[in-house]
């Protein structure tokens, strides 16, 4: 079974959050980076770019395909993480630590509440399995 941290907030489509006041850290998680294999390249989004709960806000590359990062929440990008441009394998070596893609300024906070608990999300990938 995938690693699951308790006190990130997930979505379905595989990406975890870290909520710190009224910015949320984004990144992938480890089912996804198992699943993608080794990563090769990470579009970063621009600084200021507004993204939408639901839409694609970047793209990340694997030597298995192209995946769409779906943003969890609305908000306008705060930061990147400039580290993926040379080393886009920090995600699958700490996937929820130095291998987060981007920090978003909420800007529909009650958003938070739509997203799953650890357990919830362990049991979509385990509903997913079979």
């Amino acid at each position: 079974m995938s690693e699951v941290p308790g006190e990130l907030k997930y979505v379905s489509t595989h990406e975890w959050v870290r909520i710190d006041d009224n910015v949320a850290t984004i990144g992938i998680t480890d089912h996804a980076q198992t699943l993608l294999g080794d990563l090769v390249f990470v579009e970063l989004p621009e600084v200021g770019q507004q993204v939408v709960k639901g839409e694609e806000c970047t793209v990340i590359e694997s030597v298995k395909s192209a995946s769409d990062i779906i943003s969890p929440l609305t908000g306008k990008i705060s930061e990147v993480n400039e580290l993926l441009s040379e080393k886009p394998e920090l995600i699958n070596e700490d996937v929820y630590g130095d291998g987060w893609i981007l920090r978003i300024k909420l800007s529909e906070k009650a958003e938070i509440e739509q997203l799953l608990s650890a357990d919830q999300y362990a049991e979509c990938v385990e509903n997913e399995d079979h």
